[in-house]
């Protein structure tokens, strides 16, 4: 209790001045009423939970209730995290606005940017940029208060976060330095938090707020359709046609789908522009009339007059569409049945989908046309990141769709499916947030009831969790099973993850207990940079500066999703043809696309700026939105790479040029080591034949796959078809699986690039085995095989593998000269030959012949460096052995040169 109070004397209440329009809207918030509840829990508790569904103010309210209770007092800070970045910035703007200070005081953190500095007193910032501070320092000792936000998203960065910080506020007990966790969720799913002793020992209070939340009259079908896009467009019909003003907001499962209701909405109500004065009092009938009570009605007490697809075109009625929507819907994503009688007034139709460029974003937040009502065809982007103004009444067909990613074959599946009774509820709930509202379910209630799930799975049990494992082992947390996750993901999902891992050099295993423990220097240097470690391993392997800058491009449009094409589809198609190139370049394959896309961005973006990208995105097709972000990481990496190593003085703007023939197979070589898992192998005519397939199918072997898989048609590659090739990602597509992301290489190259997953089956005799001088490295050729099925290799020459044949031609180099040059003079004095040892019959002869190579074994001296570091210990290392070779005569005049540098 002392430590309490001694804590609370040294925090400094600080005095607020807001205006008087700040007062009035905090002052309606359900939050505010329970400021002193909050609080009290907070000073008495080191872990608190507050549950509060969206609209409640618990994101703004409560940094502010820290912030005025003196929190940020004695150089400490209060730090926020948010899931997303957009809500980091805007969050942060609107807390400095309501505390009227300025942006060093209430600042954010995000990954491409931020205002944060010394003076900064409240800090928002995404999960990753809290686990940054975390490596850098543990104990997180410049905070006084870690609010972690949107936790009932369970994003896999915010469990990581939970579990690590409830062992840094136990530490900083101890230390008399406490340290407050806020873990706020919009709903009641907090079982996993509050109820799990490895998190806590003893549960965390739980203060549950009202929500600002109008009324919500749920209806469902009283059957469930098979179509239920047609059954979404009957119901919008008919809440247009029948039911008072307020804006509709349908969920549909993607973007595909959200751009075929659009469009079939728009052609069945189409928008034409009015007389003003007339205009204003339809807007005032359509889209305000907010205050008048909703009728009950059910809506399928009506039925829809038909009229055929023909008809309504040649009506002429949709002749502006593009027009005025400036949308580029083409007649393709139509919806496939008839079309509905428009004799309502017209509906002001938009689109939301994450992808959407956020210019056609902000369209749903500007004034609509007058006479119209509001309709926002939405994925569930609209479900959590969005408020959309005015909706009364909200259209769910029940689906979402979910990208399944298996952790034993890598593999991932976009899956439609039935959407958990949580975000059935939040849908809901957007119906309620400026009046009553309605919610038509377009299932019945019965499917809701027995198979819909409770509750979304965490993240973490859905993604790959690679990169989570490899920044987990940088900060020293070796035992991964033993971690204290919220939901653990499964035993063996981790350990599927540590061995691609081991694969890709960022782990070892313990020789001591035989388990994947120790994360390696190439591991730590990959862990730095925000990327897959895939991509990690690239970019740290692209040691040559002029290689760099072309890496970078690549690697930074490869990590953004959906990157490639944008909008304008026939625009991207011609794009492609004319960038695919021929020769080394076209080999490059699908990342030469990518890195010519890159390059004319840079060009222009430093020309121009963003107006420039705009116009180069709508000629070229790309998707500005996905070319911006890849702009920024690259940017990103730059700076991080450039501090790290200071000698580098990368550019952030410096314009691409083409890379030559020999940069572009050194690229495809760095492709290779960094996606060594990733190999497909061509199948032969006579292996099409066998699996009845067409003999000019792309079809290919995936070395980690007992499936076929096919090249995607986007590919530049699909009617090359190289015999070998490299993989971003396999996706699979009803009950068919396709490989993206391609790049041709030769299988030469697998037992350099990709050792770890090939077996040397033999080292041959010729051509002989090599040293070279310069590197001090030891070169053979073999004849191998690649991956779990054993794929024949054609003869390459790698660095020799750690064999007992090594130490043998290591001792043939030393004896010859090679290795030691002042050695070269006793050559000509040798008992005999020393190639001669690697026959077998040799070791009946002269056994003592061997001592060397066996010595060499012994000790794991497998180079000159590791011998001379034996001399700088023992300078008579090897003398012995060496003396064996020679006339006793020659012994003295050896010893005194001895150890031979």
């Amino acid at each position: 209790m002392s430590d309490k109070l001694n804590n609370a004397a040294r925090k400094q209440p600080i005095q607020i001045f807001r205006t008087k329009e700040i007062i009035k809207s905090r002052s309606m918030l359900p939050i505010i009423g329970e400021e002193q509840v909050i609080m009290e829990a907070i000073n008495e508790n080191d872990v608190v939970i507050i549950v509060g569904e969206t609209g409640s103010g618990k994101t703004t309210q409560v940094p502010q209730f820290l912030y005025e209770a003196g929190f940020s007092s004695g150089n400490k800070m209060i730090g926020v995290t948010e899931p997303r970045r957009i809500a980091a910035i805007s969050v942060s703007q609107r807390v400095a606005e309501e505390l009227n200070k300025t942006s060093d005081i209430v600042s954010y953190l995000i990954r491409f940017e931020g205002n944060a500095g010394t003076n900064t007193k409240i800090k928002f910032m995404t999960d990753g940029v809290l686990l940054k501070e975390i490596q850098n320092d543990f104990l997180l000792n410049k905070y006084s208060a870690i609010i972690l936000d949107e936790a009932h998203e369970r994003r896999v960065f915010t469990d990581i976060l939970i579990g690590i910080l409830s062992r840094i506020v136990r530490l900083r007990q101890k230390r008399s330095n406490p340290l407050k966790l806020i873990i706020m969720s919009a709903t009641l799913k907090v079982d996993d938090f509050s109820k799990n002793q490895k998190l806590f020992l003893q549960p965390p209070p739980i203060i549950e707020l009202s929500s600002r939340q109008f009324p919500v009259t749920i209806h469902f079908n009283k059957r469930t359709p098979n179509d239920y896009l047609d059954e979404a467009y009957n119901k919008v019909y008919k809440i247009h046609s029948k039911l008072p003003a307020g804006a509709i907001l349908v969920f549909v499962t993607g973007k595909l789908e959200v751009k075929q209701l659009v469009s079939k909405l728009r052609r069945s109500f189409p928008y034409q522009k009015v007389d003003s004065k007339i205009g204003s009092k339809r807007k005032v009938n359509i889209n305000n009339e907010i205050k008048k009570p909703l009728p009950d009605i059910d809506l399928d007490d009506y039925d829809i007059e038909i009229q055929s697809e023909d008809e309504l075109i040649n009506s002429g009625n949709s002749s502006n569409d593009d027009e005025n929507y400036d949308d580029d819907d083409d007649d393709d994503n139509e919806i496939p049945s008839k079309i509905m009688k428009f004799n309502s007034p017209p509906l002001w139709v938009l689109p939301l989908y994450s992808m959407l460029p956020a210019h056609k974003q902000s369209k749903i937040f500007e004034p609509v046309p007058p006479g119209c009502r509001l309709c926002v065809v939405s994925t569930n982007v609209a479900e959590l990141s969005l408020t959309i103004p005015n909706v009364k009444y909200v259209v769910d067909c029940g689906k979402t769709k979910i990208r399944e990613f298996d952790p034993l074959t890598s593999v991932s599946r976009f899956s439609v499916v039935w959407e958990s009774k949580a975000s059935a509820n939040q849908r809901a709930g957007r119906a309620g947030r400026t009046s009553p509202g309605h919610c038509y379910r377009l299932f019945s209630s019965a499917i809701f009831n027995d198979e819909f799930p409770e509750w979304n799975l965490p993240e973490i049990q859905t993604t790959p969790i690679d990169n989570v494992i490899l920044q987990m082992k940088s900060m020293k947390i070796d035992k991964i099973t033993h971690f204290p996750f919220p939901t653990p993901p499964d035993t063996q999902t981790i350990l599927e993850a540590e061995k691609r891992l081991v694969l890709l050099g960022a782990l070892e295993v313990d020789s001591n207990i035989a388990e994947i423990n120790n994360i390696t220097p190439l591991g730590k240097s990959m862990a730095a940079f925000p990327l897959s470690p895939h991509y990690a391993k690239m970019l740290c392997l692209s040691k040559d500066r002029s290689l760099l800058q072309y890496m970078l491009f690549i690697i930074s449009a490869m990590s953004v999703q959906e990157y490639l094409p944008g909008e304008n589809v026939e625009a991207w198609k011609k794009t492609k043809l004319s960038w695919a190139n021929k020769g080394e370049f076209l080999l490059l394959g699908d990342v030469m696309i990518i890195l010519r896309s890159m390059g004319g961005a840079s060009h222009a973006m430093n020309k121009s700026g963003l107006g420039a990208l705009q116009e180069y995105c709508d000629k070229t097709g790309l998707h500005q939105k996905s070319i911006l972000e890849a702009w920024k990481l690259n940017n990103q990496l730059i700076n991080q790479l450039n501090m790290n190593v200071p000698t580098l003085k990368l550019e952030t703007d410096l314009v691409m040029t083409p890379p030559t023939p020999i940069q572009v197979k050194q690229m495809r070589q760095i492709l290779l080591a960094g996606m060594l898992d990733k190999v497909a192998k061509r199948l032969t005519t006579n292996e099409l034949h066998r699996n009845g397939i067409r003999p000019n199918k792309a079809a290919y072997y995936a070395s980690n796959l007992k499936e076929i898989v096919y090249i995607h048609n986007s590919s530049v590659l699909k009617k090359s078809k190289p015999e070998w090739l490299v993989y971003q990602e396999i996706f699979e597509v009803q009950d068919k699986m396709y490989i993206k992301g391609i790049t041709a290489i030769e299988p030469e190259w697998l037992p350099v690039y990709a050792s770890k997953l090939c077996k040397t089956l033999k080292v041959l005799d010729e051509p002989k085995p090599r040293y070279n001088e310069v590197t001090g490295k030891m070169y053979c050729t073999i004849n191998a095989t690649y991956g779990p099925v054993g794929w024949s290799l054609p003869q390459a020459e790698i660095e020799f593998p750690n064999i007992k044949q090594k130490y043998l031609w290591l001792s043939v180099f030393i004896l010859s000269g090679k290795v030691f040059p002042p050695l070269q003079h006793f050559k000509q004095h040798l008992l005999c030959e020393p190639e001669l040892i690697l026959k077998p019959w040799m070791k009946f002869l002269k056994e003592s012949f061997y001592l060397l190579s066996q010595t060499l074994n012994n000790n794991h001296d497998d180079s000159a460096k590791k011998i001379n570091e034996r001399w700088s210990k023992k300078s008579t290392y090897l003398l012995d052995e060496y003396l064996t070779w020679l006339p006793k005569t020659a012994h003295t005049e050896v010893k005194s040169i001895w150890p031979p540098l």
